[in-house]
């Protein structure tokens, strides 16, 4: 049985993916920081899932954790380096030092740590498949974005790097880049002021986590010799909002 590591995976992008590859016969290492929805994971799928509660961020926590993988749970040939976050939508001067540290640490220093410690379990196997979740804001910058669209640029240029690096090891890279989706996401960048958040998604449709989990799935059964290097994902409702021009007079 296969095995893939995803991170963030207890809610949103996480959660659906690591629910899709359970259900076809994947065993799943699910890395979070809420072990209560992680739980929740065991309870659906059993002993497919192999709960890591830990803290991206936390590179001594991440790198023990991976080195502690039991057996059953090493031969990994997936890695979704999920999580993330934004923090507020405010100019780039009144926003708090903590939340800037805090989207970097986690969008970028988090997504390395793991990265670098998987890897090498990665070159093990015959094929392998890394995705790393990026954002249509790492091309499209829009305004009180600032941090989180140059933190998810760097997810997208990261991604081409590594398939540089990774040449000759039958390790795809894909950088899956969505757009409008509503998950937690938006409740976590406003910090929990949901009518706020819900008000981005009204009267409009929008992709769900279940349909970034179908294309993962769309992605892991095109042929070996296939990679993909970026998907963007966008509901028909959003296109590109165009350049600002301020106007005098």
């Amino acid at each position: 049985m296969p095995v893939a590591f995803i991170t963030g995976a207890s809610s949103g992008f996480g959660r659906e993916i690591a629910r899709a590859l359970a259900k076809k016969d994947y065993k799943v290492v699910a890395l979070a920081r809420r072990s209560e929805r992680l739980e929740d994971l065991r309870k659906e799928f059993g002993e497919r899932i192999y709960p890591i509660c830990v803290d991206a961020r936390n590179k001594e926590s991440v790198f023990s954790a991976i080195d502690s993988l039991p057996q059953e749970f090493s031969d990994i040939s997936i890695l979704v380096n999920n999580a993330g976050l934004a923090l507020e939508q405010v100019e780039f001067d009144k926003l708090e030092i903590d939340d800037i540290d805090t989207m970097v640490d986690t969008n970028i220093k988090g997504f390395l740590y793991v990265a670098r410690a998987l890897i090498p379990l990665l070159r093990r196997q015959k094929d392998a498949y890394i995705f790393n979740i990026g954002s249509v804001a790492g091309r499209n910058p829009y305004f009180g974005g600032n941090v989180y669209c140059g933190t998810k640029a760097f997810v997208g240029q990261f991604s081409l790097a590594l398939r540089n690096d990774l040449r000759g090891s039958n390790i795809k890279v894909t950088n899956i880049a969505p757009g409008l989706c509503k998950t937690e996401f938006s409740e976590v960048r406003f910090k929990g002021d949901k009518k706020k958040a819900d008000s981005l998604y009204e009267n409009t449709k929008f992709i769900s986590a279940k349909d970034l989990a179908e294309v993962l799935l769309m992605l892991v059964a095109l042929p070996s010799h296939i990679n993909v290097n970026e998907i963007e994902l966008m509901p028909v409702t959003q296109t590109w909002s165009g350049f600002h021009i301020e106007r005098f007079g």
